[in-house]
C-alpha cells in the first residue's frame, strides 16, 4: 500500500491584493508552491502589458487627449483632482512634455506639472500617468519624478481626476512653460528649451470644432482633427463626403488620409501654406454639419464610395 501523506495544516491563502511582488524564480507568496513567475506572477505580467485600446476614454476631452499625447508639440492644462489638492500642492497641471522628458515634475513652490509624452513601461498609458501623477504629489520639491512600472491593479487617472471638469488645453508657441524664471534656469535646463524651441512645429487649437488642431511646416499647412466616432461608421461618412466632392475645407485644401491614435481615427488636410488656423475656423464647422449629415445615413456605399473608402483607409497611418 502507499504511503499516507502526513496531514498539514493548510496555509491561508493570500488575496490578489495582498500578494508582494517578488523574484520571478522565488515562491509565490500566496503559499501555493509554486514559482511566483508561474503563478501569481503571471497574472501581474499580463495586466501589465496588456495593451488598453482607448486609454482615455471616459476622460473629459478624450479627444485632445490623444491630440496632446501624438500631435501637439507645446501645450498646458490645469487638471482637477477627484479628491481636491493635497496640502501644500497649489495646482496640477498636465504638460505635453517636460525638459528631459522628465515623467513629471514637483516645482520649487510644491505644484505638480505632468508629462504626457513619455515612453510607458505598460500597455495601459492612463496607469502609467496615474502613478506618475501621485508619486510626484508627494515627491520632494523642487525635484523630477522618474518613470517605472505601475503597480498592476493600480489606479488610473479615470480613477484619480475631476471627471466632471472641463478639460481645456492652451498652447503654446515654445516651452517657455517649462521655466517660471528663465534666468535662473540650469544650464542643461536652458540647452533643453532652446533645442525644443527649434524643434516645435507651429501649432494652433480652432475654436469652433472640438479637438482640431492646425499646424504650420515648411512645404503646406495641415489640419488634424481628432474625432470621437467609432472607426468603420467614421470612414464610411468621409468616404460619403470625399466621393462627392464634400470633403475640402477651402479652396486648395485636401483630404489626405487620416491617422489612428489610441483608439480614435484623426483625418488630416493638406492646407495651402497662406491659409492661417483663422483661415479654416469656418470651413471645419460648415464640414462638421455635412459629416454630421454623413455619419447618420445608413444606406450601402455606392461603388464610388467604395473606392474613396478604399483610398482613405490606404492611406491610414497607426500611431499608437
Amino acid at each position: 500500500m502507499a504511503k499516507k501523506r502526513p496531514q498539514t495544516k493548510a496555509k491561508p491563502q493570500l488575496t490578489d491584493e495582498e500578494i508582494p511582488v517578488v523574484g520571478a524564480r522565488e515562491p509565490c507568496p500566496c503559499g501555493s508552491g509554486r514559482r511566483y513567475k508561474a503563478c501569481h506572477g503571471r497574472a501581474a505580467a499580463h495586466a501589465a502589458t496588456e495593451l488598453v485600446h482607448r486609454p482615455f476614454e471616459g476622460l473629459p476631452g478624450e479627444c485632445d487627449w490623444v491630440a496632446l499625447r501624438e500631435l501637439v508639440p507645446a501645450a498646458t492644462v490645469e487638471l482637477t483632482l477627484k479628491d481636491g489638492l493635497p496640502e501644500g500642492v497649489p495646482s496640477v497641471t498636465l504638460a505635453t512634455v517636460l525638459p528631459m522628458a522628465w515623467p513629471a515634475l514637483r516645482r520649487d513652490d510644491g505644484s505638480v506639472v505632468l508629462g504626457l509624452q513619455n515612453d510607458t513601461a505598460s500597455g495601459d498609458l492612463s496607469r502609467d500617468l496615474a502613478d506618475t501623477l501621485q508619486r510626484a504629489l508627494t515627491a520632494e520639491a523642487g525635484t523630477p519624478v522618474q518613470g517605472r512600472r505601475a503597480p498592476a491593479g493600480g489606479p488610473r487617472l479615470q480613477d484619480v481626476l475631476d471627471l466632471q471638469a472641463p478639460f481645456e488645453p492652451v498652447v503654446h508657441s515654445g516651452f517657455e512653460f517649462w521655466v517660471p524664471d528663465a534666468e535662473n534656469a540650469t544650464p542643461e535646463v536652458t540647452a533643453s528649451l532652446e533645442r525644443a524651441n527649434a524643434a516645435a512645429i507651429p501649432t494652433a487649437r480652432l475654436t469652433g470644432v472640438d479637438a482640431a488642431y492646425w499646424c504650420e511646416t515648411p512645404e503646406k499647412n495641415h489640419l488634424r482633427w481628432v474625432m470621437p466616432h467609432p472607426e468603420e461608421q467614421l470612414l464610411d461618412a468621409l468616404a460619403r463626403l470625399h466621393a462627392a466632392g464634400r470633403s475640402q475645407l477651402g479652396e486648395g485644401t485636401r483630404l489626405v488620409g487620416s491617422f489612428r491614435a489610441h483608439g480614435l481615427t484623426v483625418p488630416v488636410w493638406d492646407l495651402p501654406s497662406g491659409v492661417t488656423a483663422d483661415d479654416v475656423e469656418k470651413p471645419a464647422a460648415e464640414f462638421a454639419e455635412r459629416l454630421a449629415a454623413a455619419l447618420a445615413t445608413t444606406e450601402p456605399l455606392t461603388p464610388d464610395e467604395r473606392r474613396a473608402r478604399g483610398g482613405l483607409t490606404n492611406r491610414q497611418v497607426t500611431l499608437s
